[in-house]
C-alpha cells in the first residue's frame, strides 16, 4: 500500500495532558507526526490540533479510531477536498541583501517584510505547504540566516 501525506483535525478539550497523550498514541505505535499544531479555540474551553503524518490508507484509519479513543476528544477531521490548509514560515536574512528583491519573491508567495532592523530583515510567508517549500527554495539565493517553519493550520469550507 502506498504511504499518502494526511492531515487530521482533532478537536478537544483543553486541559493538561492531551498534547501528551495525543503525541503518545503516535509514538506508542511508531507513526510519525511531520507537523503538530495546537491552539485554543477562541469563547471556548476547546483546542484544535492539526496533524499531519504520513502512512497508507490502513495507518491513517488506524490513526484516526485511536484518536477518537482519546477520553478528550471531541472530533477528528480527516483531509478532504472541503479543508483549507496554510503553513507558515519565516526566514531571517541579512539586511546587506536586496530588500527590494526579496519583497518581490514574498509577494509572489502571499508574504511580506515583516521586520526590519538594523542587521537583518524578517519575511513571513503564508500557503499551501508546497508553496512554502517554493518559496524556501527559491530564497536560498538570498542566502538566509535563519529559516522557522510553522505547523500546518487547516479549516473546513
Amino acid at each position: 500500500m502506498q504511504e499518502v501525506r494526511r492531515v487530521i483535525s482533532v478537536i478537544a478539550m483543553n486541559e493538561s495532558s492531551v498534547l501528551a497523550r495525543v503525541s503518545g498514541l503516535f509514538a506508542g505505535r511508531g507513526y510519525n507526526i511531520e507537523s503538530l499544531t495546537v491552539a485554543p479555540i477562541p469563547k471556548s474551553n476547546l483546542s484544535r490540533f492539526t496533524i499531519v503524518t504520513k502512512g497508507n490508507a490502513k495507518v491513517i484509519e488506524q490513526i484516526t479510531k485511536q484518536l477518537n479513543k482519546l477520553i478528550s476528544t471531541l472530533k477528528v477531521i480527516e483531509q478532504d477536498e472541503n479543508m483549507v490548509e496554510k503553513e507558515m514560515v519565516l526566514i531571517k536574512f541579512s539586511s546587506n541583501e536586496s530588500l527590494s528583491d526579496i519583497k518581490a519573491l514574498c509577494d509572489a508567495y502571499n508574504g511580506g517584510i515583516v521586520n526590519a532592523g538594523e542587521n537583518s530583515v524578517i519575511a513571513m510567508v503564508a500557503d499551501e505547504s508546497k508553496r512554502v517549500e517554493y518559496f524556501i527554495s527559491a530564497a536560498q539565493r538570498y542566502n538566509p540566516l535563519e529559516i522557522v517553519r510553522g505547523g500546518v493550520v487547516a479549516i473546513e469550507r
